[in-house]
């Protein structure tokens, strides 16, 4: 979408026009929805994105146009996913030991040497904080300072977690 066509439909979608909104869901749903794949799985990434541009729609008054809308929408819906995690911790309140996470991550292979390897699927099965922190600093390109203060975590936990998932990554790539 142009950005001159976007800004008109933000323009738009802020005065309450609901098919200009439909018209920015359409050209940012992909980007979101993948990223809350990625971040949390398929099993709640759908919601999430729908929850993502609820959030949007109710917010849209607060965009001032300094960045672009796909730029906004993208740290919203960052920081919708993040503030999710709390309430999967509690969820998912039990500990898997180290050889758990492996068992969770490595699959079997398949005796066929030309299947490929399923490395979306390992990503999805890393512990959740592992799991964020790849996404956000591999996949996203975020600072593990930015990183830190969207999750509330220090810089030096960032750091352990991106350690942490990229050896559970290797380990699953080396089977």
């Amino acid at each position: 979408m142009p950005a001159h066509a976007e800004a008109t439909d933000v323009r738009q979608a802020a005065g309450g026009d609901h098919d200009a909104f439909a018209r920015l869901y359409h050209a940012h749903v992909g980007r979101v929805h993948a990223l809350a794949l990625r971040m949390t799985g398929p099993s709640v990434a759908e919601d999430l994105t729908q929850e993502v541009f609820i959030r949007a729609w109710e917010k849209l008054a607060t965009f001032r146009g300094e960045a672009r809308f796909g730029t906004w929408l993208h740290r919203l819906a960052v920081n919708h996913i993040l503030s999710r995690r709390e309430t999967w911790a509690r969820r998912e309140s039990r500990r898997v030991t180290a050889e758990g996470i492996l068992d969770r991550i490595v699959t079997p292979r398949r005796r066929d040497a030309g299947l490929a390897l399923d490395f979306e699927g390992a990503i999805g099965r890393l512990p959740d904080g592992a799991r964020q922190v790849f996404v956000l600093y591999d996949v996203e390109g975020y600072g593990h300072e930015e990183i830190a203060a969207a999750m509330g975590i220090s810089v030096g936990t960032s750091k352990s977690q991106l350690h942490r998932a990229r050896m559970l990554l290797r380990g699953h790539l080396n089977r």
